[in-house]
């Protein structure tokens, strides 16, 4: 059984800086892509932050450049750095893996498994 679980989500000021951490567990974790999206009541699940077993990243436009993640195949842990956070950042952050390999990243769909979600605020 494939757990995730997400943490680190809480308020922060525009322009600081927060870490989501998931922690994984249940199967080999190194071996496949995790992905980070976010959700706000009403929209879709967007796609924010993905990283392959290669290490390879991926970011949403909107993130490039201040948000990075990465993982830890020791711990089973992937991490999302948020810096220089906007007020639209405030969501329902998920971590997400999958079963198999799949060419895209970005997909809700492309995803099988996912955590509970940490709740970000961003305060003016």
């Amino acid at each position: 059984q494939v757990q995730l679980v997400e943490s680190g989500g809480g308020l922060v000021q525009a322009g600081g800086s927060l870490r989501l951490s998931c922690a994984a567990s249940g199967r080999t974790f190194s071996t496949h892509t995790m992905g980070w999206f976010r959700q706000t009541p009403g929209e879709e699940r967007e796609f924010v932050a993905a990283i392959r077993s290669s290490d390879r990243t991926y970011y949403a436009d909107s993130v490039k450049g201040r948000f990075t993640i990465s993982r830890d195949n020791v711990k089973n842990m992937v991490y999302l750095e948020m810096n220089s956070v906007k007020l639209e950042a405030t969501a329902v952050y998920y971590c997400a893996t999958r079963s198999r390999a799949r060419a895209g990243v970005s997909g809700p769909d492309e995803y099988d498994y996912w955590g509970q979600g940490t709740q970000v605020t961003v305060s003016s």
